[in-house]
C-alpha cells in the first residue's frame, strides 16, 4: 500500500508558501500605489485666467491737419492721458484732416456712430445749436481764447441746453477774439465803409452791419484773394497770419476783440459713453477737466501770440488799436444782431434775454479774472 500522506502534505506546504509570497507581493504593490501617483493619472489643472482688461478703442474725427496744435498739443496728449487714467482700458485713435468725416459732418457722424468722438465747429451744423450761437455773437468782448472758452464751457453747464444733450459733451474750446487784417489801414468806421472783407456766416452779417462788404470764401482761398486784391481784408483769429501766411499779403492789423469768436466742441457718442462703467467714466471726466483748464481753453492764445509776434516783428505789420469811444461805436452798430438773437430765442420758446445776459455776465467776470 502506497503512502501518500507525506507526499500530499509536502505539496500543500509548498503551495501555501507560493500563495503567501503572492499575497505579500500584491500587498507591497498596493502600498507602493498609495505612495506614488500612477503616470497615467493627472491632477486637474486650473484653466488660465482671461485678462480682466479689455481695450475699448474709440475713433476720434477732426478736420485739422496732423501737424496742427489741436492734434499735437491737445488730442494726442489728452488721448494718452485717458489711456493711462483708465489703465489701458480706453484707447483713442485720432483721424485728423477729415480722413474719417468731413468737418461739417462730424457732429452727426458722432451721433450715428461713424466716429465715437468728434471735434469741430458748432456753427458747421446749420441751425443745430441755436442757443450756443450766443457765444459767437458780436458785441461781447473776449480778451483771450481762455476767457471765451471758459465763458462758453461754464455758460453751457449753467444753461444746459437740450441741443447738446444727444451726445456726451466732454469740453469746448474757442479761437477767442478775431481781428481785421488788411491791405489798407482800418482806424475807424469810415475806413471800413465798402471795404471788401473775407467772411462767412455770422461774421458776414456783423461786417455788413458795420458798413463793410463781406465776401464769402473759405479760409483756404483768402491768401490768393488778398494777394490779387479780390478782397482787401480778412476777419478771423490772428493765428492765420502765420499758419496761413496771410501776413505776407496784408500790412495792417486792427484789433477787434468784440467782433469774432468761433466755438468748437469735443463730444462723444452717448451710447458709447453710457456703455463705459462708472469708474472709467469718472477717470475720463477727471482728465477732461485737467486738459480743458491746462490746454484747450488757451490753445488759441498760444497760437495767436506767436502769430502776432511773427507778423509784427518779422513781417512788419502795423498794429492798430481802436480808441475806446471808436470801439463803442462799432459795438452799438452790431447790437441789433444781439437783439435779433433774443427775438429768435423767444420765438423758439427759450428765454433769449437770460441766455444773452449769461454770456455777457460771464465775459465780464473772466475778462477781469484772466486780465
Amino acid at each position: 500500500m502506497k503512502k501518500t500522506r507525506f507526499v500530499g502534505g509536502k505539496r500543500s506546504w509548498h503551495q501555501g508558501r507560493i500563495l503567501l509570497s503572492l499575497l505579500l507581493l500584491l500587498a507591497l504593490l498596493a502600498v507602493g500605489g498609495c505612495g506614488k501617483t500612477s503616470p497615467t493619472s493627472t491632477t486637474p489643472k486650473e484653466a488660465p485666467k482671461k485678462s480682466q482688461t479689455q481695450t475699448i478703442e474709440l475713433r476720434l474725427a477732426h478736420f485739422w491737419p496732423s501737424t496742427h496744435p489741436a492734434e499735437v498739443e491737445l488730442v494726442q496728449p489728452w488721448s494718452k492721458a485717458i489711456e493711462e487714467a483708465t489703465g489701458g482700458k480706453v484707447k483713442i485713435v485720432s483721424y485728423p484732416n477729415q480722413t474719417l468725416l468731413q468737418a461739417d459732418s462730424i457732429y452727426d457722424g458722432v451721433l450715428n456712430g461713424i466716429a465715437d468722438i468728434g471735434i469741430s465747429c458748432f456753427s458747421y451744423t446749420r441751425n443745430g445749436f441755436p442757443v450756443l450761437e450766443v457765444f459767437e455773437l458780436p458785441g461781447i468782448t473776449y480778451e483771450s481764447s481762455r476767457v471765451a472758452s471758459t465763458v462758453a464751457w461754464e455758460g453751457i453747464k449753467e444753461l444746459n441746453p437740450k441741443e447738446v444733450q444727444d451726445s456726451k459733451l466732454m469740453m469746448v474750446l474757442t479761437t477767442g477774439p478775431g481781428d481785421i487784417y488788411s491791405k489798407v489801414p482800418v482806424r475807424n468806421l469810415q475806413d471800413l465803409k465798402g471795404l471788401e472783407i473775407r467772411a462767412t456766416g455770422l461774421s458776414a452779417k456783423t461786417l455788413q452791419a458795420l458798413g463793410a462788404t463781406p465776401v464769402a470764401m473759405p479760409q483756404s482761398d483768402a491768401y490768393e484773394s488778398l494777394s490779387k486784391g479780390v478782397v482787401k481784408a480778412n476777419l478771423g483769429p490772428v493765428e492765420v497770419l502765420k499758419g496761413w501766411k496771410q501776413a505776407e499779403v496784408t500790412q495792417y492789423l486792427t484789433q477787434t476783440p468784440f467782433l469774432y469768436n468761433t466755438l468748437f466742441f469735443v463730444t462723444m457718442n452717448l451710447d458709447k459713453w453710457n456703455s463705459l462703467d462708472p469708474e472709467t467714466q469718472k477717470a475720463i471726466e477727471k482728465v477732461n477737466e485737467k486738459f480743458f483748464k491746462e490746454v484747450a481753453a488757451g490753445l488759441w492764445d498760444k497760437q495767436n501770440d506767436e502769430a502776432l509776434k511773427w507778423a509784427v516783428d518779422e513781417k512788419g505789420m502795423e498794429l492798430i488799436q481802436l480808441p475806446a469811444d471808436e470801439a463803442q461805436r462799432w459795438i452799438e452798430l452790431v447790437k441789433p444782431i444781439q437783439d435779433d438773437f433774443v427775438k429768435r430765442m423767444d420765438k423758439q420758446g427759450f428765454e433769449g434775454a437770460k441766455i444773452l445776459n449769461t454770456a455777457k455776465t460771464l465775459a465780464d467776470k473772466y475778462n477781469k479774472e484772466f486780465k
